[in-house]
């Protein structure tokens, strides 16, 4: 049971982190709604740990949104520097990391999207987590777009964030149209207008 693969490889952490690492798989997977009772049992804890380090799942869910958050934006980083010190290789080294990204087993499209459009509460914490995320992203994004000369790097940056979250969420649904290679050779158009 996939419950018991996901306790077994957090063991070796404290409750904190079992919690997150539960929480980052079966949200993921099966989406924000995945109970509580489901996490407490992956991540085998009790449920005073819950709230004792997080105050309760939204707090959870946000903890762990920032997290990744972090960890995808280092991951967009060292994609980029993959592509030396050109700014316009650098995104392109950047899109030809995301054509990647749904061969990975258990592709779900972008956790962000997914955590943003589920969670029906304009209030929950994650909504702000998500935001600052991507922000965060877009100015990567610009920064290189500006590095490359781009006439017009915030509305380049927008497309260029259109694109990726727009193939993320269509890979997930039909991941043989092969939607990050579409958006790929888009980006190329985006970045080129700088030339």
């Amino acid at each position: 049971m996939e419950t018991t693969r996901i306790a077994k490889a957090t063991r070796a952490g404290g409750p904190r982190d079992r919690l997150m690492c539960a929480a980052k798989e079966l949200t993921y997977r099966d989406g924000m709604q995945v109970g509580v009772d489901a996490i407490l049992t992956a991540a085998d804890v009790a449920r005073r740990s819950l709230y004792q380090h997080f105050g309760g799942k939204d707090g959870l869910v946000a903890e762990m949104l920032k997290e990744e958050g972090e960890r995808m934006e280092q991951i967009y980083a060292d994609a980029l520097a993959a592509g030396g010190d050109d700014p316009r290789e650098r995104l392109r080294a950047l899109f030809a990391f995301l054509e990647k990204l749904p061969d990975a087993p258990g592709y779900r499209g972008c956790r962000f999207v997914n955590a943003d459009l589920t969670l029906a509460d304009p209030g929950h914490p994650a909504h702000d987590v998500v935001r600052a995320h991507k922000q965060r992203r877009r100015e990567m994004l610009e920064a290189e777009l500006r590095a490359a000369g781009h006439p017009d790097p915030v509305t380049a940056g927008i497309q260029l964030e259109l694109l990726i979250d727009g193939a993320a969420v269509n890979a997930a649904l039909r991941p043989e149209e092969r939607h990050t290679v579409a958006a790929g050779l888009l980006a190329q158009i985006v970045i080129d207008q700088g030339s």
